[in-house]
């Protein structure tokens, strides 16, 4: 099983954990907003700080981040096509400070590509 640790106050990444429920048949991903009352918790393995910084994943147990917890997230639902360039040797680097690019600025990008800059209960808002 895959928990994906994942800032539920940007449109864009709420956007993403719920297409990927929806294609989540097997029930093989465990979602988790880290700014739900109990986060820390129930796990007080994440720093919802550096979770802020960058997308934090476990897969059975082990960590995972950034653009490693996306990949294994659509292989999970078979969906691996969409990402698997992602992790070639040669676009790595450049996807991964690309990524970081994006965590940093996700509230902006998602004013910009979604219409909205924060969600709050699910409920996003300008």
């Amino acid at each position: 099983m895959l928990i994906v640790f994942y800032d539920g106050s940007c449109p864009l990444c709420a956007r993403e954990m719920a297409a990927l429920k929806r294609y989540d048949a097997d029930s093989a991903i465990l979602l988790e907003d880290i700014h739900q009352p109990g986060f820390i918790e129930r796990f007080p393995q994440i720093d919802p700080t550096a979770a802020m910084k960058i997308l934090h994943g476990e897969l059975d147990g082990k960590p995972l981040y950034g653009l490693d917890v996306t990949y294994h997230a659509w292989r999970l639902v078979g969906k691996k096509w969409r990402v698997a360039f992602l992790r070639w040797w040669w676009v790595k680097p450049i996807a991964d400070r690309a990524y970081l690019f994006f965590a940093k600025h996700r509230q902006a990008i998602s004013k910009l590509f979604v219409r909205r800059s924060r969600c709050d209960n699910n409920v996003c808002y300008k």
